[in-house]
Order: C-alpha cells, then structure tokens, then sequence
C-alpha cells in the first residue's frame, strides 16, 4: 500500500523499497476500478509512465538534482491548462480545444518533478455545487454512488478519496474545492486570493477564483502550495512578495483564539446532524485549551446572494469570448449573419446553468439595474470583508461546518435550485474577503456519509493556517 504522505513514499523511493513506476501503476489500476464514478475525463497513462520511469532513473543517478515535488503524481481539474493537452472545463463551448502552454502552476510542478496523471471533471466552467452539470455527466460520491460528489472540483475530490493521486490541484471559486472534500471526506485547501497565480486557469469569477489542493495530509498540501505559490509575471492579481514556507513544527494550541459566527450556526439551513458535529469539534477544541467564542455576525443573509451577483456578473464577462469566431464551438449551417452564428454556438455549446448565469450577470450589469444589483453587491462585499477584518483582530481563526448538510443524491439540485446555492453560504465568506480556508474531514461521521470543518484564518496567514489545522487534525481524531 502506497502511503498517504508525500513525505513518506519520498523517504521510500530514495530506500528502494518503492519504485515511481510501480506507484504510477497502481494509481492506473485505481482509476480502472473506479472508473464508473466518473472522475477523470482523461487519463496521461503512456505519458505518465513515461514520467515515472524516467524519475526512477533521476532518482538512482542523480539524487541530488531531484525536485521538491518527486515522487507526487496529481491529477489536475478540467479547467487547468496543461501544454498539448485538451482542455474543456466539463464544457462541449471547448469540446477538443487543446492548451497552448500550461497554467504556472501546472508548469511549476511539472519542473519541481511531479507527475500529472490525468485531468478530472468538474461542474461545467466550475459553475455548480454538485458537479452534475458537467458536458461528461456527473460525478459520483465516492462513499456513496448514489449521491453528488459535490463541486465544482468534484472530479478532483473523488480522484484523492479512491487512491488514484496523492493530491489534486481544483479550483476555488465559492467553495469549489472545501465543499467536494467535505463531501467525500478529504482535506480541501483554498489559499489566499493571489497566493497562487491564476495564469493558466480558465476563468469563471476573476475576482474569487483560487487554484486550491486537495489531498488526504496537510504536509502534503503545504508542499504542493510551497512549489505552485509565489509572485508571476503573467498574473497581475498574483501576491507579489515570497510566499512563507510550510514548517511542519508543532504548535502550542494553548491560548489560541477561535470565533464561529451565531447567525450562520443558527440558521435554518444547517441540518442537526452537520450542527451536532461541529459543535462536538468545538468541545474538544476547548479540551486542548483552545478559546472558542461564538460571535454575532449581522451580515450572514447577504453573503450568498452578494457572491452570486457578483460572480454572474463577472461570468458574463468571462464567457463572452466563447462566441465560435475567436474560441469555442462554431455551429454548423447557413446563417443570415455573423449574430446567428454567434448565437447558435453558445447556445449549442453552453449547458443549462451556465447559460443561467450568463443571463443573470447580463441583467445585473445592465444600465437599468447595475447600481440596483451589482454596485450594491460590490459595497456589501467590501462590509463583509472589513468585518472579516475586524474579528482577526480579536481571533486567530474562524471555525464553520465547511457544509448545511452531507452529500445529497444526484439529481435532487435540480428540483429546487435555491437550495443548491444556499449550500455555499459557510464557504463563500473567504472568497468575498480573499482569506485562506480549508475544509477537514471529521471521523464522527453521521448516516456513514462524511462531513467536514471549515477552518479560516486573516489574509497571507496561509503558512500558519495550515500548521494550525495540523495539529488539531491529531486531537479530532
């Protein structure tokens, strides 16, 4: 059995006791055995035996030149560009569109000797909860086929749960990749706005889009963040000082300071079961000395219809490059003008949510109704996060169920919508303030379907966000 840490299968390879090959294989074998609950939309098997083989001779001939990375074979979400390779993002606007150079990310990885074995589905253009609206079909739960592997990196989560990687690199847009690793019972890391460069990621919501992590270990999280975070040329919303690296020391968890906000915890949305285990989580927390306090949090009710707004808004504007002449799919047929054509592509190629949302980010910023919705929207998004702000003052972190409930069966989202969109009210407060936040499976699992803890820290505060999370993962246990 291959371990679950970076760390260790490195510490094996340079043994002997494992060779990358046969890791490479057995992660092959999983994907084939799992095939059925849809993760991977493409699989790199020559390619990534190739890889594995030529990493093996790198690491008996010239160890000392290895990357930081060796040893780590990821899959990548469908949204993530990788040189020569398709990439759609669960869409038929990019069925067959082949990357022209890979993301920074991608690429960073890619020369610290990691290994990428294949890309995974997702929600269509990330736009989702459920990873249902994808152009593959949906993705399904890796505890229970029956229901939603959650999204929009629902491919990715699920590709970490069965062993077929040892991480996946997802996107985080509103929750995209803290809710699917709650859902399947994985860790789901979203960083800072800006820590990692955006280049190379097909863009949904610029201004809330994050490439995240997901893995089963924390140190292997920290990793993979260390090697893919860091100033960029080709971004200029990328953070522009050196990222702090991962540490790995313990932390004292005495004394540490820790809010959860009243309103959201009180919310008729949060199912019992959900609420029952965070605050079980928040015991012993104080057990290990840990200062829990819930605090009143007055803007609770605008936070989901705000993102929404906002990312519509900012969607349309992403999207309208996919018209068939410049990118996409170009309808076949006669056409009285270039407007029908254009119009006949996105319809053909765009799937039903994200067409909603199109129209929903047109109205929104329309002359009638922009000050009405979207410069509304805006102002509330800069309240949210002064307040956000304002409470690291007092604390060093903010704690959340990561979910309102567990995984739902496939296919009731698309019997009330609302709800779906509801779901991502604990998890769209670090993407409307820009914070680290990273979703942590908990054992004491309801109805055997896994659950999570969102846990959020200020701004840039990634390094010791993760460290934190680190050693509290041991006491939840």
């Amino acid at each position: 059995m291959i371990g679950k840490s970076l760390k260790i299968i490195q510490e094996e390879l340079e043994q002997g006791t494992i060779t990358v090959e046969s890791m490479v294989n057995m992660y092959l074998d999983n994907i084939e055995r799992t095939k059925d609950f849809n993760a991977y939309v493409e699989v790199f098997k020559e390619e990534a035996l190739e890889g594995a083989r030529q990493l093996d001779l790198k690491i008996k001939s010239s160890p000392d030149q290895l990357g930081e990375l060796f040893g780590a074979v990821i899959s990548i979400k469908d949204n993530i560009c990788y040189n020569g390779h398709i990439v759609t993002a669960g869409s038929k606007m990019l069925d067959d569109f082949e990357a022209p150079y890979s993301s920074t990310a991608v690429e960073r990885m890619i020369q610290a000797d990691a290994i990428i074995i294949g890309r995974t589905n997702c929600d269509e253009f990330s736009m989702g909860s459920t990873s249902e609206s994808s152009f593959y079909g949906p993705v399904k739960n890796a505890v229970d086929a029956t229901c939603i592997a959650g999204g929009s990196s629902g491919g990715a989560a699920v590709s970490v749960k069965q062993n077929t990687c040892i991480a996946a690199l997802g996107s985080d847009t509103g929750g995209s990749v803290r809710q699917p690793a709650s859902f399947n019972g994985v860790i789901g890391y979203k960083p800072t706005y800006g820590l990692v460069s955006r280049w190379g990621l097909i863009a949904y919501g610029s201004s809330f889009d994050v490439i995240g992590v997901l893995s089963n270990d924390i140190q292997t999280i920290a990793m993979i963040t260390d090697v893919i975070s860091g100033p960029d040329d080709y971004d200029s919303t990328a953070i522009q000082d050196p990222s702090p690296r991962f540490t790995n020391e313990k932390i004292n968890l005495k004394g540490k300071k820790v809010a959860y906000l009243n309103e959201l915890l009180s919310h008729s949305k949060l199912n019992d079961s959900v609420k029952n285990a965070f605050f079980s989580f928040t015991e012993k927390l104080e057990n290990n000395e840990v200062e829990v306090v819930g605090e009143a949090f007055e803007y609770s009710d605008y936070l989901v219809p705000a993102y929404y707004i906002l990312c519509a808004a900012e969607a349309s504007s992403n999207l309208s490059r996919f018209d068939g002449v410049r990118y996409g799919h170009r309808a076949d047929g006669k056409f009285q003008d270039y407007r029908e054509m254009i119009k006949q592509s996105r319809t053909e190629g765009f799937g039903n949510e994200v067409k909603k949302r199109i129209i929903l980010g047109n109205y929104v910023l329309s002359e009638g109704h922009y000050d009405a919705y979207f410069t509304k929207a805006m102002k509330v998004r800069q309240i949210i996060k002064n307040a956000i702000e304002d409470l690291f003052l007092k604390y060093d972190y903010i704690v959340l169920p990561t979910t309102t409930t567990q995984a739902w069966l496939i296919g009731d989202a698309s019997v009330d919508p609302v709800e779906m969109y509801l779901s991502d009210m604990f998890t769209v407060l670090a993407n409307l303030s820009g914070i680290p936040a990273i979703s942590i499976p908990l054992t004491n699992n309801i109805e055997s379907l896994p659950l999570g803890i969102q846990v959020m820290a200020k701004s840039r505060d990634d390094t010791n966000l993760l460290e934190f999370v680190s050693a509290i993962n041991e006491v939840i246990r």
